[in-house]
């Protein structure tokens, strides 16, 4: 899929311009890319989008400070956890775009949104995927994990590189030899834009500040829409034994652990993922 199938907009919102994606027809599919450096939505499940066209109209907002969306300044991280900024911008551009209800997706940080938006308005979101995501999870081991410790090192210690690009995506997934040079290169040229490495040494000073991600797992009790989570067992980042807590507190949920694979899923296991999304969906609008 080349970007000419895509229907690109900037939908302002009070807080500023957020970038939209678009494609496909059909019941809406709202997909939330993750929090790594050079990460977008359309970046993050390009890969995806000729499965999931066929089904969906899937919607690919860029999150406030990622991609084309505008960067939150650092009052606003003071007075706001990332979180509550990237509902509040996305609810205000989906309601300018006219989108009523939908089907949510989120990944690790994209993750914590979704969350976040099916707790403060379930009657709009008809059906959550969540991969590994931030927030709802409660780890049993050492914090910051692994795949955390890479993404603040990225722009610190000499800022960014391809060789620190490609260790990031050595934690991210199981098996690093299937994203060759290419994949490596593309993500750490779309990582130097300035606005967006300023962003995010403000947004890490914040994540500090607040000691992690806000904790949405208090109030899993909140989502009403029936939910499907997707972990790889060999997840770095966001780890397979926080999953539990979600289990748990969710009223509706079923969880698909791959083994072999890690933080990535949609890429890792391509297919399957695509699959898995669309059967679960189907039928929910």
């Amino acid at each position: 899929m080349t970007d000419l199938d895509l229907k690109h907009h900037r939908v302002p919102t009070s807080l500023g311009e957020i970038a939209v994606a678009e494609t496909g027809e059909g019941p809406v599919l709202v997909m939330l890319h993750g929090g790594g450096p050079g990460a977008s939505g359309v970046s993050n499940y390009r890969q995806n989008l000729p499965a999931l066209a066929r089904h969906f109209r899937v919607v690919l907002p860029d999150q406030p400070g990622f991609g084309g969306s505008y960067r939150p300044a650092e009052e606003d991280l003071e007075q706001r956890s990332i979180t509550e900024i990237t509902v509040d911008a996305l609810f205000q551009a989906l309601d300018t775009l006219g989108i009523g209800t939908f089907h949510l997706l989120g990944n690790s940080l994209g993750g914590a949104a979704a969350i976040a938006m099916a707790q403060h308005r379930p009657e709009r979101v008809t059906g959550l995927v969540l991969m590994a995501p931030g927030g709802g999870w409660v780890p049993f081991g050492p914090t910051p994990t692994e795949g955390q410790k890479e993404m603040f090192r990225y722009y610190n210690g000499g800022g960014p590189s391809e060789r620190k690009m490609a260790a990031f995506i050595r934690t991210m997934v199981y098996d690093h030899r299937q994203f060759g040079e290419d994949v490596v290169r593309a993500r750490y040229e779309a990582s130097l834009d300035e606005s967006h490495i300023a962003f995010y040494h403000r947004y890490n000073a914040a994540f500090a500040r607040r000691g992690g991600m806000d904790p949405l797992w208090r109030d899993l009790h909140r989502i009403t829409a029936p939910t499907l989570l997707l972990w790889g067992r060999d997840d770095r980042t966001i780890t397979l034994d926080g999953a539990q807590l979600m289990l748990k507190h969710l009223h509706d949920v079923r969880l698909h652990v791959f083994g072999r694979c890690g933080h990535w899923v949609q890429l890792e296991r391509q297919h399957e993922f695509d699959e898995l999304v669309t059967g679960f969906l189907a039928g929910r609008a």
